[in-house]
């Protein structure tokens, strides 16, 4: 092959140039400190990098944002819930307190001031939020545990919702009642006698709130579970009739003439006293219910509220209930909520965040697990308990002092005497019935502690699982991150000396090519 001085120049260019590509690529990665500045330079350490740096943000992702955020989301509820057992703590040993039957009216006002305050401060730490968000009512992070002035309109009586209720156990109830409405009128108390005041146990369901409607009657019913039978068989039975009175004390007083075999009137099923919120029924049906749900049973009610205070729980964080179209105020077609609490009894929802390759948390805690409707309705039964002793202890204390004014065996003293006989009686009755509520409370503050200690445990073994999760991530971080550096990386010695024969074979390439392009054919011409 003839070998022209064109073709010398041409391969020499070439390979200064090549030469020049080998140096240009260790200064670029000297300088960058990476294997590789585009695909095309290694597509196997492309390939791998692209992978590598998508576990390494991923990781990053879990370990830097999701699981503080869950960590803090988790450590908020559990400083709320640690308020809230030391409120309850409270609320125990004052109603400890009240089990002293030498305490006077005006003594169980203070502490009654006392269960309130705490009370209030229990579904006030209901309403602690997070970032903006509600910790405690599920899903409806928006929403707060209890109604505020911006949601209600009195005069319009909105918002209204028509509740359906699973009863607990805690809501089948029994508790004492004295009839001394004889004293109400002065020509009643001038003849009241020690006969004339009675007292019964009145068996009752609770509902979660009252001033309740009265335009439209509850319905209550009961399933029952044959176990004998294999698969078991459930069986609804409907409570007819149901009777409504608008007053407590009248409703009440039916009851005590149930009790007592003295009542006249129409039979029934149960009373609903919507202004109470309650179901008042006899001791046969109140066996019947409670034998039901020991055997696996369930009773349920349906009732309708429109009447609500500030910090009145939300229904829609507890029962399925349908909220009425606030314009026309018809459930033609009602806003539903918790459609599957009709099958599960349970409107709890799980908010699950992602902490780690397939792992997940949940960092809430439903209201249900912490705030039971029933702390505020013992609080109401600790009130009128209180008013009543209130009453009565005045009334027994001014026919002491009237009797002490007259002289024995008189007509006045004789008639006086007779009544405060009755008051006294009334007063004794009632003073139990206090001690004995008072002494009740303290196995439901107990049972309420247990509940919040339960949601403690559950969301402290989930931090506990967080801070595993936590630092695995860490160690995968640190091991992903590695695997990219050795990767991507450069060993900076070697190719500080790649770069130097890079260097000294470009500069030998410029020499030896500048002597042989010295001469040409024409220097022999």
């Amino acid at each position: 092959m003839r070998m022209t001085n064109k073709i010398m120049q041409t391969n020499s260019l070439y390979n200064i140039n090549q030469t020049k590509v080998q140096e240009d690529k260790y200064n670029t990665q000297l300088t960058s400190q990476s294997k590789i500045t585009r695909p095309s330079d290694d597509p196997v350490v492309a390939i791998r990098a692209l992978r590598l740096r998508s576990n390494v943000t991923t990781a990053d992702q879990y370990y830097s944002k999701n699981a503080p955020d869950a960590d803090k989301w988790l450590t908020v509820t559990a400083e709320s819930m640690n308020t809230i057992t030391s409120v309850l703590t409270d609320l125990y040993k004052q109603v400890e307190t009240g089990v002293n039957k030498d305490y006077t009216a005006s003594d169980m006002r203070v502490l009654l001031t006392q269960i309130q305050q705490n009370t209030h401060e229990v579904f006030a730490t209901g309403n602690q939020d997070y970032a903006g968000r509600y910790i405690f009512t599920g899903y409806r992070t928006d929403t707060a545990l209890t109604f505020d002035k911006s949601q209600i309109d009195a005069s319009r009586q909105v918002p209204e919702y028509k509740i359906t209720e699973y009863i607990d156990p805690v809501q089948l109830d029994v508790f004492n009642y004295t009839d001394y409405s004889v004293f109400d009128t002065t020509a009643s108390a001038s003849t009241a006698t020690e006969l004339q005041i009675t007292n019964a146990d009145i068996h009752r369901i609770r509902l979660s709130y009252k001033s309740l409607s009265d335009d439209e009657m509850a319905s209550l019913s009961y399933t029952t579970v044959n176990n004998s039978v294999s698969p078991a068989v459930s069986t609804v039975h409907d409570v007819t009739p149901i009777i409504q009175v608008s007053s407590a004390e009248e409703a009440y007083k039916i009851m005590t003439e149930v009790a007592n075999n003295t009542y006249t009137g129409s039979s029934f099923g149960a009373i609903y006293v919507p202004s109470s919120g309650e179901l008042l029924f006899g001791k046969e049906l109140y066996d019947t219910m409670t034998e039901a749900v020991a055997d696996g049973g369930t009773i349920s009610t349906t009732y309708t509220k429109k009447d609500w205070l500030v910090d009145d729980l939300n229904p829609e964080h507890y029962f399925y209930c349908e909220k009425k179209a606030d314009v026309d105020k018809t459930y033609a077609t009602p806003i539903k909520y918790n459609e599957e609490y009709l099958k599960n009894g349970s409107v709890d929802t799980e908010i699950s965040y992602d902490v780690g390759y397939n792992q997940t948390i949940q960092v809430n805690t439903n209201a249900s697990e912490v705030f039971n409707p029933s702390i505020k309705r013992d609080q109401d039964d600790l009130e009128n308990l209180v008013k009543h002793f209130e009453k009565i202890e005045t009334l027994r204390e001014s026919y002491k002092e009237e009797l002490a004014g007259y002289v024995e065996g008189t007509a006045d003293y004789i008639r006086c005497k007779k009544q405060f006989d009755a008051a006294d009686k009334a007063y004794t009755y009632i003073r139990d019935a206090v001690s004995k509520r008072f002494g009740d409370q303290i196995s439901r503050y107990q049972q309420y502690m247990d509940e919040t200690n339960v949601a403690i445990t559950k969301n402290g073994t989930r931090r506990t699982r967080l801070d595993l999760i936590t630092e695995r991530l860490e160690s995968q971080k640190a091991t992903f991150k590695e695997l990219q550096e050795s990767n991507e990386g450069i060993d900076m010695t070697e190719v500080a000396i790649h770069l130097t024969a890079a260097e000294t074979t470009y500069d030998a390439a410029l020499m030896a090519t500048s002597k042989i392009m010295q001469n040409s054919l024409i220097n022999y011409i």
